[in-house]
């Protein structure tokens, strides 16, 4: 049986990561199940919010394959380069207490990513039939959409500052993903940082553009101070948090299995 898969997107600022944080914490104490976070951000921070070190990337790791398919190294045992790289990429996964980490990292040069999103995309698959849960947090904006690097999502959860730019934002991720028919089950909005009494305006502007809000999740001077001193968001006491309990209770409202 293959895995509830959770994606979330969002353009840059929007604390996405932070989110995608507290829905593998959320998994992991809530469904009591292992889940596979994967970070598909070329500058890839989800380790960071999930209290883990990353030790090796996709990206790094096909660099490796690479130069050696240049350099002509021998290979070990006769081994194939694919199966080769298939070990490898098992030993790159980061284990943690609850859950596993894949993290893309960056690839070769600037501007591409082709491959290593189709690497990721490969061996989410692959693994996730060993997982009950995967969450991905991609990159920020469109651009992996568009390059199909989603697929396969049960729920997507689209990430929007509390501006009316981020709202729309939001809105041609929404139209995005209907015209490359991407294969995801059920699209919502969280609108994030709420300060004031500007949820309600916001939240209705969302709507009129077709947008399903899922809940609104408010500023919180606790994450904050926890970003400023580098600490993760997976350890932070629900009880000193708003939003994680807020965050909590709009993954509760979403019945994730």
């Amino acid at each position: 049986m293959s895995a509830f898969t959770v994606a979330l997107a969002g353009k840059g600022g929007t604390g996405k990561t932070s989110i995608a944080g507290l829905t593998v914490r959320y998994i992991v104490e809530k469904r009591k199940a292992p889940a596979l976070a994967v970070d598909a951000d070329p500058n890839n921070c989800f380790n960071e919010a999930l209290g883990v070190d990353v030790h090796a990337t996709i990206g790094g790791l096909r660099e490796e394959a690479l130069a050696t398919i240049r350099d002509g190294s021998e290979r070990p045992g006769g081994m194939s380069m694919e199966q080769i790289f298939d070990y490898q990429v098992q030993q790159s996964i980061i284990e943690a207490k609850g859950f596993d980490l894949m993290v893309m990292g960056r690839p070769e040069g600037p501007g591409c990513y082709c491959a290593a999103n189709n690497i990721i995309r490969k061996y989410s698959d692959k693994l996730s039939d060993q997982y009950k849960y995967v969450v991905i947090d991609n990159e920020a904006g469109m651009e992996h959409l568009s390059r199909r690097t989603t697929h396969g999502v049960d729920l997507m959860l689209i990430i929007s500052d509390p501006t009316v730019r981020g709202i729309k934002t939001a809105e041609r991720i929404n139209i995005l993903v209907d015209e490359l028919d991407l294969d995801v089950k059920e699209r919502v909005l969280i609108i994030n940082r709420i300060s004031g009494e500007e949820g309600e305006k916001l939240s209705s502007i969302a709507e009129g553009l077709g947008l399903k809000v899922a809940g609104l999740v408010p500023q919180d001077e606790v994450i904050f101070r926890n970003d400023l001193e580098g600490k993760p968001i997976y350890s932070l006491p629900e009880e000193e948090s708003i939003a994680v309990g807020r965050v909590f209770k709009i993954l509760d409202d979403l019945k994730i299995p």
